[in-house]
């Protein structure tokens, strides 16, 4: 049997991708504030994944925001599980501007579509990704296997805007729903193949 028959036989771990945003599409983190309840989803959706991938952006906004103890200092204790489990997950950081990456990270350049695949065909339970770019970038690639949107019952006015710019169509299939107290819901879509 040819290699790239045996590739297609292989099953690959999936690419999971989450984004809170509001009603009119603003995914601008300073809009939405996740409470315990949201914290406790994300830990679920991150205990799903081996590895995380961020682009430059969502890598140093994470880092800032939940690396150092002093930066947990200030926030409540049910936020302790996801700073754990964030600070624990091996990460790959896409970035053609950074020289290096830390905090249990591992610096991923060249092509993206070979360097995803090759971590998709590693064994494990799947891989999350987050941000913007990255995962806009990524489903122009055809290669995020879950998408979650978590909408929050807000009206924002300004962008950053989920996946503007994405060149073709992607048809999405509703798996789940998941209603927050907050009114914020999470719905998961896989794509139509």
């Amino acid at each position: 049997m040819a290699t790239e028959e045996i590739e297609k036989l292989t099953p690959m771990r999936p690419l999971r991708f989450s984004i809170n945003v509001t009603l009119d599409g603003c995914c601008d983190h300073r809009v939405i504030v996740p409470d315990e309840e949201m914290h406790r989803h994300a830990v679920k959706n991150l205990e799903q994944a081996d590895a995380l991938i961020f682009g430059r952006v969502i890598y140093q906004m994470m880092e800032a925001a939940f690396r150092s103890p002093a930066s947990m200092e200030a926030m409540p204790d049910w936020m302790g599980p996801f700073n754990r489990t964030i600070n624990a997950a091996k990460k790959y950081v896409v970035s053609s501007t950074l020289e290096r990456v830390d905090w249990n990270a591992e610096l991923v350049r060249g092509d993206l579509e070979r360097t995803i695949l090759q971590l998709k065909r590693q064994p494990g339970r799947g891989l999350f990704v987050g941000g913007l770019k990255l995962p806009l970038a990524l489903a122009e690639l055809g290669l995020i296997d879950e998408y979650e949107f978590i909408v929050h019952p807000k009206l924002a006015g300004h962008g950053p805007t989920l996946f503007a710019g994405l060149s073709k169509y992607v048809d999405l299939r509703l798996v789940s729903q998941l209603e927050f107290g907050s009114g914020a819901v999470a719905m998961r879509y896989e794509p139509r193949r």
